[in-house]
């Protein structure tokens, strides 16, 4: 497939026709969940929301480093990225679908596969957010597992092409921190598996709300105002502490001379030792594309592959609708649901995935 000219969506035929066995596992889970809470509630609670901590450093322009601009490089980029859909909720509980994608670039051809899942979550707002964001972390944890460990076997679903096996100095790219282990992390063995194989591993962040400067200022929109090259990387704003489970040295990178956006990068502990300037200039030559500047589009895709269809959500709305009401829940989950949908109601949102943000939980 041609990246430069593919739609950006593509939906195949099963869409809206079959149920895999997992998504019927995950049906079945829901109908435990809550035919437990119908009967018993749920345990009232405060959770406090999981949040990255905040990294303060004053801005240094002996940190640039100018980056070259590479229009064409001879190694495999791999994205992973999961997106968060919301089927139905309540006040205390909620249903969602969870759909995980990768998208292999190398050169102009693209290879793509996705997972979908049904989340089902009893607890408060902030309870199932915390549960949303660890099984998003576990989603794209075994889904980069599966590029690193399963890539020459060729079991990449139907009507896809064979990964050919990656390669010393070939990426895989995360969307994120660089935090594994402990208690908001991807899992550990990804790490171990990427330094195994010698691939370079980086996590870079659409937002990045906890990077500061020394006076509490956006760290990005600082280091942009003070870098004196149009390409570069600021490094490192923080080195990697793997005892606190951050295993990256933080970045931030400017990847395209056009673009005005700049984005934290994290290099794992395994490649510091590796010239800055040589890692991270090949991400310029996938960093061009006009549907997301400055971004490399390798995530972009995973990002827009994510992406269930309008079609698709209503079709998995209609099969929990039927599981429900087989197994007599529908009618009093539905009066639960009525309570909080109201405000969704007044702006027009008939179902809670037609609100453009995902934190809608």
């Amino acid at each position: 497939m041609n990246w430069a000219s593919a739609p950006n969506r593509i939906l195949l035929l099963s869409e809206g026709l079959l149920i895999s066995v997992k998504i019927q596992k995950d049906l079945t889970e829901m109908k435990r969940k809550l035919s437990k809470y119908v009967d018993k509630g749920r345990v009232v609670g405060y959770h406090p929301l999981k949040e990255e901590p905040v990294i303060a450093d004053k801005p240094d322009k002996s940190k640039f480093k100018p980056l070259t601009r590479v229009d064409r490089c001879d190694v495999h980029f791999q994205a992973v990225d999961c997106s968060t859909r919301t089927l139905k909720r309540a006040n205390n509980w909620g249903i969602y679908l969870m759909r995980v994608a990768y998208v292999s670039v190398e050169g102009r051809n693209v290879n793509w596969e996705y997972e979908e899942s049904i989340a089902s979550v009893v607890g408060d707002r902030r309870a199932r957010s915390n549960f949303l964001t660890d099984r998003r972390l576990q989603l794209e944890s075994e889904m980069a597992l599966k590029i690193l460990c399963e890539e020459s076997k060729g079991d990449v679903g139907v009507g896809r092409k064979a990964l050919r096996r990656l390669s010393e100095g070939d990426y895989i790219l995360l969307d994120g921190a660089s935090f594994f282990g402990g208690k908001r992390g991807f899992h550990t063995s990804l790490y171990e598996e990427a330094l195994r194989k010698k691939v370079s591993l980086l996590t870079i962040s659409k937002q990045s709300p906890s990077l500061c400067d020394e006076k509490g200022h956006d760290l990005i929109a600082a280091t942009y105002m003070l870098s004196p090259y149009s390409v570069w990387a600021y490094y490192p704003a923080k080195k990697a502490d793997m005892h606190k489970h951050q295993y990256g040295d933080v970045s931030i990178v400017k990847l395209c001379e056009e673009s005005p956006r700049a984005f934290r990068c994290d290099i794992m502990e395994y490649l510091t030792g590796c010239d800055v300037h040589e890692l991270l200039s090949p991400l310029t030559c996938i960093s061009e594309d006009p549907r997301c500047l400055g971004y490399p589009v390798t995530l972009w895709l995973a990002h827009d592959f994510s992406a269930p269809s309008d079609s698709m959500l209503l079709h998995y709305h209609d099969k929990v609708e039927e599981t429900l009401a087989s197994a007599g829940l529908l009618d009093i989950l539905r009066v639960e649901e009525l309570s909080c949908s109201f405000a969704d109601e007044l702006h027009g949102v008939k179902h809670p995935f037609q609100w453009e943000r995902i934190e809608h939980v």
